[in-house]
C-alpha cells in the first residue's frame, strides 16, 4: 500500500465547496450524536519566534462514511514579513479508521481556509433569513475570498460589502468577485449593516459595534482564535442568539472567551452548539430570533471532514503522488 501526497493545489482542485459543506455539516451532526472523538486541540507556544504549534487529531463516524486525521498547524505572525511566508502552515495526515494505514499526507493550510468558509455556511443556512442577499466582509484576506464562495452555496448573495484597513487589499477582492456579485469596498459599519456579516480579523479590541448591525443580521465570528482575541461589542453577544461550535474552545479562546472570563456571558447566555441544531436537537433561526452569532473557533472533526472529500475525489481522479512512506512488512 502507498500514501497519496495532495499538495495545495490537488486539496483545491478536489474539494468542492458544496461537498464540502455537506461533509462539515455530518462532521456537526455526528458531534452532536457522540459518534466522534476529539481530544483537546494542544499548544506549543513559542514566543522567541512569534509564534505557536496546534496539534488537531480526530475521529468521526458519519454513519456513511468514517474517517481520522490529525492537522499539525502554526501561526506565525511575524512570517509575511520576515520570511516571505503565510502566518499559518498546516499538514494534515488522513490515516483509515480501521488499519490505521496513513491513506494521505495534504496540505493543511487550503484545507483549514476551505473547512473554515464550510463551518461558516453551515451556520448561516441554519441562523440566517431565508431571504438574506446581502454578504458583510470584514478582513480581506484569503479567508474572505472563500467565505463568500461558501455562504453564496448556501444563499442567494447578490450584494457584497468588504472592509479592511488595507485598501489594496480591497481592492483585490472587489476586483476578483466583480464580474459575479454587486461588490464593493466600504466601512466596517456598511458591512455590519447586511444580512449575513462574516468577520475574520486578528483584533484584540471589539471593532463591530452593537448599533451596525441590521435588526436580523447573521454574524459569523471567525477571527477569534485565541485568548485575548475578541471583534465583536459585547452587547451584541448579549443580545443575540448565540451558538458555539464547541463549548470547551469557545470559552477559551473563541469570540466569547473575553466576557465569559469577565463574568459578562455566562451558560444562560448561549443558546447551543451547532452540532446539536444540525443533529435536529435544537432549532435554528425561528420567526422570534433577531440577531445570531455563531462562534467559530475550527474544530478537528471539521479537517477530517474536508479531507475525507479531498482524498475520495483524489483517488477517484488518480491524482496526487503515491509514495512508500510506511513500512508495511508486517514479518
Amino acid at each position: 500500500m502507498q500514501t497519496l501526497l495532495l499538495g495545495a493545489d490537488a486539496v483545491e482542485d478536489h474539494a468542492a465547496m458544496p461537498a464540502v459543506i455537506d461533509a462539515v455539516a455530518a462532521a456537526f451532526a455526528a458531534d452532536a450524536r457522540e459518534n466522534t472523538i476529539m481530544p483537546a486541540k494542544s499548544y506549543i507556544d513559542l514566543p522567541q519566534y512569534n509564534g505557536d504549534f496546534r496539534s488537531m487529531p480526530a475521529y468521526v463516524n458519519a454513519e456513511t462514511w468514517d474517517a481520522a486525521a490529525v492537522k499539525w498547524v502554526n501561526v506565525h505572525l511575524d512570517n509575511p514579513r520576515d520570511h516571505d511566508l503565510p502566518t499559518v502552515l498546516g499538514t494534515l495526515i488522513y490515516s483509515d479508521p480501521e488499519t490505521a494505514f496513513p491513506l494521505a499526507v495534504m496540505d493543511g493550510t487550503v484545507l483549514t481556509r476551505l473547512r473554515t468558509g464550510a463551518a461558516a455556511a453551515v451556520a448561516t443556512d441554519h441562523l440566517a433569513v431565508e431571504d438574506a442577499d446581502s454578504l458583510g466582509l470584514v478582513g480581506a484576506g484569503t479567508q474572505a475570498h472563500t467565505q463568500l464562495e461558501a455562504i453564496s452555496s448556501v444563499r442567494d448573495i447578490e450584494t457584497v460589502v468588504v472592509a479592511d484597513q488595507n485598501a489594496e487589499k480591497q481592492q483585490t477582492f472587489v476586483d476578483a468577485f466583480t464580474d459575479r456579485f454587486d461588490v464593493r469596498a466600504g466601512s466596517i459599519e456598511d458591512a455590519a449593516g447586511c444580512d449575513v456579516l462574516s468577520t475574520i480579523t486578528p483584533v484584540e479590541s471589539p471593532i463591530v459595534d452593537r448599533e451596525w448591525l441590521g435588526e436580523r443580521t447573521h454574524v459569523n465570528a471567525i477571527g477569534a482564535d485565541a485568548a485575548g482575541k475578541q471583534e465583536h461589542d459585547e452587547r451584541t453577544l448579549l443580545d443575540a442568539k448565540v451558538v458555539i461550535d464547541n463549548y470547551e474552545q469557545c470559552t477559551h479562546s473563541g469570540e466569547i472567551n473575553v466576557p465569559w472570563g469577565e463574568g459578562v456571558l455566562t451558560d444562560s447566555d448561549l443558546y447551543g452548539e451547532l452540532g446539536d441544531i444540525v443533529a435536529g436537537k435544537l432549532s435554528g433561526r425561528t420567526d422570534d430570533d433577531g440577531i445570531t452569532v455563531f462562534d467559530s473557533t475550527g474544530l478537528a472533526i471539521q479537517d477530517v471532514a474536508t479531507a475525507h472529500v479531498v482524498y475520495e475525489n483524489a483517488s477517484a481522479d488518480g491524482d496526487g503522488t503515491a509514495f512508500p512512506l510506511v513500512d508495511t512488512d508486517a514479518t
